[in-house]
């Protein structure tokens, strides 16, 4: 993100990575930023003609069960309010605005990256709204309807004059990823690229947690960490320690990668999402929400369904 708001720059020195702890109990009355688990979100009104659209078995039961993985915490997108318990954050907040688009109740499951997917694939959840990426991979398995643009970026300690422009500038670093992302793929794609063109290889490192990623990152374990773009702006900014020193699509170079509501594939639920999304970016409810977590540069102006993804080969 180019500017941080002075809204962001208060919730900056009030949350910890897992969005918990008593000092953000003690600031937030001083800075005016809700963390409580009375969040009074932004709304929107039900809209028929996305309800209408909805399988009859969604409709009838009356919630709409939304898996996030992010288990370990995600600030700005998905993370525990001050109880330690309930889930909030911009992902968190754009489920609320499709379920009430759609005359839902929402209920918010907090899993890990990894059995978010398990869950749609069993169905136990009716939609990821989780900072998922659309590939052409996921395609293959799911329906997607885009509610944000995504970025991704490289962080790294401050003050060091590496920088990363492209795949060939990750030749012989050590550089943390989460598992089964769209920047892991980068990374192989890049890393593969260059053990070809002769260059050293990336040693590429895989943590459970943020701040067991941000450990080894302090402790020089890994030279830099490649994930969202608005957590790590956000981390950049928190600590004070390190620096942003590369960003990117999350669809390559020669495409705008997009975030999406998913759903499994052919359940019938994702042009229902895309209506209730339309219909929040109609109103204005959708701008307010990500004005809200600071990430308007990543808004669309239209949800679109199943839209060209990351590549099988970048």
């Amino acid at each position: 993100m180019k500017r941080l708001t002075v809204a962001l720059l208060a919730l900056l020195t009030l949350l910890t990575l897992a969005g918990c702890g008593a000092e953000s109990k003690a600031t937030a009355a001083e800075t005016g930023v809700n963390t409580s688990a009375e969040q009074h979100r932004i709304t929107t009104p039900k809209n028929a003609a996305a309800a209408a659209l909805l399988p009859a078995k969604v409709r009838d039961r009356g919630t709409l069960v939304v898996g996030g993985g992010f288990g370990s915490g995600s600030v700005p997108l998905g993370f525990y309010a001050d109880d330690n318990k309930t889930p909030i954050g911009l992902e968190v907040d754009i489920a609320y605005l499709v379920a009430d688009a759609l005359g839902l109740k929402p209920e918010i499951e907090v899993t890990s990256w990894e059995n978010l997917f398990v869950g749609l694939d069993s169905g136990k959840y009716d939609a990821g709204f989780s900072n998922i990426t659309v590939t052409e991979k996921r395609k293959q398995k799911y329906d997607f309807a885009t509610y944000r643009k995504d970025d991704i970026a490289f962080e790294a300690k401050k003050g060091g004059s590496w920088r990363v422009t492209g795949g060939k500038d990750i030749a012989g670093k050590s550089i943390a990823v989460g598992s089964g992302t769209n920047q892991e793929k980068l990374l192989v794609d890049w890393n593969e690229a260059n053990i070809k063109a002769g260059l050293p290889a990336a040693t590429i490192m895989y943590f459970q947690k943020n701040t067991d990623t941000y450990l080894a990152l302090s402790s020089g374990r890994i030279d830099a960490y490649f994930g969202p773009n608005p957590s790590i702006a956000y981390h950049v900014q928190t600590s004070g320690e390190t620096e942003t020193i590369g960003k990117f699509s999350g669809a390559g170079p020669s495409l705008q990668g997009l975030i999406a509501a998913t759903t499994k594939k052919g359940d019938g639920l994702a042009k229902a999402y895309q209506a209730a999304l339309n219909a929040a970016i109609a109103d204005g409810s959708y701008a307010k929400v990500l004005a809200r977590w600071n990430v308007s540069n990543e808004a669309v102006t239209i949800s679109e369904l199943n839209p060209p993804g990351l590549p099988l080969t970048s």
